[in-house]
């Protein structure tokens, strides 16, 4: 799922959409139900979920998809299907009767597969014939604008996620044995004494501080201070302090999709968060989906990831979370919710926590 307030899009007709489509959701959908979310004319949502299959009933689906829709402050959505007619047809029906028993209008039901499209409410076989209609999406001015402004379109959702699968040959061995250096630099610092709060803070702050420079290109990291920084963020106020500096600009995402590529296994799942927090906040709600399944399958009871995860599978904006986090004491605080604030401690994943 994924919020479209950075970047506006407005479509004129269903090949417009269609070609929005993988823009909105950074990837080309298969085997997939879309509703696209709208406000007059503009796109401001984009929800997908997998067509139902075996185990995966058409009502779940259905609902999940519905119930983020309905969060968006949306006035009418179009509900498009990607595959065959007969795994479509009832995926697109179940949710097309979902939104609009809650009282959104649907502009449109499509099926869209092998470079045609299917319209389910059109009637007029001039306008929609039964051999479907052709679209060229690489022709059309909203593709041309999405990639003017930047959007990327990955050619399935396995090359999205290979955006922060870990690297491999010389630099994973490389990344390992920086590792053992790093957790040789921390045995080395509590041999010499008792490693107070106060210290180990100051220590992250400089990591921390030192990655986000805004005069340093986000790749230019050594491996051993990615090391260090992945071992410092392990210690919950560092991570803090690095998840309050952290938003969505484009250095924030290349600095921590850079760190979780080479993070040791056992030391991805803060860096993970943090990449999932930026890619939120910049709208690549897609993004942020594979860097907190990354975090997940490291630590599965890691309660920052828990946290994400439920705002942006509950279909959250990130605007309604402006200026959060805030950790106490550094300004004004905020708290989750779509109304309302409340100050945060400085631990932000008190929720639900027995790690992390």
């Amino acid at each position: 799922m994924t919020s479209t307030e950075k970047t506006v899009l407005s479509v004129r007709s269903p090949a417009d959409l269609i070609a929005a489509v993988p823009y909105l959701l950074g990837f080309h959908p298969a085997d997939s139900v879309v509703v696209v979310a709208m406000r007059g004319k503009r796109v401001v949502f984009a929800a997908r979920g997998d067509l139902p299959g075996e185990g995966r009933p058409t009502s779940e689906t259905a609902r999940y998809i519905s119930d983020m829709i309905f969060r968006q402050d949306a006035g009418s959505a179009t509900v498009l299907g990607y595959g065959p007619a007969d795994r479509v047809t009832p995926a697109v029906d179940a949710v097309r009767a979902g939104l609009e028993a809650g009282g959104l209008r649907v502009l449109d039901v499509l099926r869209v597969t092998d470079g045609r499209y299917w319209s389910y409410l059109c009637p007029d076989p001039a306008c929609c014939p039964p051999e479907g209609r052709a679209y060229d999406a690489g022709s059309s001015e909203v593709t041309a604008a999405a990639v003017f402004a930047g959007e990327v379109a990955y050619p399935d959702r396995a090359s999205l996620a290979a955006e922060v699968a870990p690297v491999g040959g010389l630099t994973r061995i490389s990344m390992r044995q920086a590792t053992v250096r790093a957790e040789e630099r921390m045995i080395g610092l509590l041999d010499e004494g008792p490693l107070d709060e106060r210290k180990l803070n100051a220590l992250g702050d400089a990591a921390v501080r030192a990655a986000l420079d805004p005069g340093r290109a986000p790749g230019s990291m050594t491996d051993d201070e990615v090391a260090w920084l992945t071992m410092l963020l392990a210690h919950l106020p560092i991570r803090d302090q690095a998840w309050e500096l952290t938003d969505g600009d484009d250095r924030h995402l290349a600095l921590w999709r850079h760190v979780v590529q080479r993070a040791a296994p056992e030391l991805v799942a803060a860096p993970a968060c943090l990449l999932a927090f930026a890619a939120w906040r910049a709208g690549r709600g897609s993004l942020a989906v594979v860097a907190l399944e990354r975090a997940l399958r490291a630590e599965p009871d890691y309660s920052m990831a828990l946290l994400l995860d439920e705002l942006i599978r509950n279909g959250v904006p990130p605007s309604r979370l402006d200026g959060w986090p805030k950790i106490a004491g550094a300004g004004a605080g905020a708290g989750a919710g779509t109304s309302g604030r409340r100050r945060r401690r400085s631990r932000p994943d008190r929720r639900r926590r027995p790690r992390g």
